[in-house]
């Protein structure tokens, strides 16, 4: 659990949809949701020993440019499919465009390459990824560490994907990937979050960065230096906030904030940087 968490959220009726992911705030759960395990999340203190072990492992080593991560994309059905080929292809082109600094922000220099689109009729997996991931995972995963695992399913109103951290591969390869709801991809029907922008977030984390509000005020925040820090998530769409004492307002159009779809725009020049020095430490492999 991170060092920062959210207001509950109270009636779904009337709450937004939240990002808790593997790097997930707290959220408020009945007593009987609060017995469920939910995705992996980051230890408090992760950023600041992630941080010195990328210092270790790229002494003399120069991080890649460019990178070009395979993708192979894993829909999950329950009856009727719910999410096209054609789907499919226009989530991996928002990926491009976002990473791509399309909407704002840089141009990150890492870009998506279809390999593959799977598709597997399993009602159980479809509607509870997160209790089914090992199960899931273990029949579906192809590729090693540089190659990115996309699972499409149907998660709980309160969460829409979450993710595996690169730092997290060594111990766990065959649950490395991002799982995210087929109503988060473009032009889907969870309202506010269907630009695809939920799969840019999450696969945000998988190569390497933190939530902007990671650790709060507090150092090193998310570990990015560009990233003002950040108190709390930002909500729907807010302009502008300043939650820290730190220099610089709050990034509430960055992609690893809470914002709604349309309001995130951007990466950083720092990001970018630590996706390129997370790839180099720990998913650049020949065994793609």
């Amino acid at each position: 659990m991170t060092a920062v968490s959210l207001a509950c959220l109270l009636p779904v009726a009337i709450a937004p949809p939240l990002r808790p992911e593997a790097a997930s705030a707290a959220v408020c759960v009945t007593s009987a949701e609060a017995s469920t395990p939910g995705p992996r999340s980051p230890e408090p203190g992760d950023v600041a020993r992630v941080m010195a072990e990328i210092d270790r492992r790229l002494a003399g080593v120069t991080p890649p440019a460019k990178i070009t991560v395979p993708t192979r994309v894993h829909v999950i059905t329950k009856g009727v499919p719910k999410v096209s080929g054609q789907a499919v292809k226009t989530q991996i082109a928002m990926l491009n465009s976002a990473y791509a600094g399309a909407f704002g922000g840089v141009d990150t220099g890492v870009r998506f390459t279809l390999q593959s689109v799977s598709v597997k009729e399993n009602a159980a997996w479809f509607a509870d990824p997160v209790t089914n991931e090992q199960t899931m995972k273990t029949a579906l995963h192809k590729g090693g560490a540089g190659t990115l695992n996309l699972y499409i399913a149907q998660l709980s109103e309160l969460m829409l994907g979450f993710a595996s951290y690169p730092y997290w591969y060594e111990g766990a390869p065959v649950l490395d990937g991002v799982v995210v709801d087929w109503r988060s991809l473009p032009g889907g029907t969870m309202t506010n979050y269907n630009r695809g922008f939920t799969g840019v977030h999450e696969i945000g984390h998988w190569l390497g960065l933190f939530h902007t509000f990671e650790n709060g005020c507090r150092e090193p925040g998310d570990g990015i230096g560009d990233t003002p820090a950040e108190a709390q998530p930002t909500e729907a769409c807010q302009v502008r906030k300043d939650t820290c004492a730190q220099p610089g307002h709050d990034p509430v159009r960055n992609f690893m904030d809470y914002a709604h779809d349309q309001c995130m725009a951007e990466f950083t020049r720092g990001q970018a940087e630590r996706m390129h020095e997370m790839w180099a430490a720990y998913r650049h492999t020949a065994d793609i």
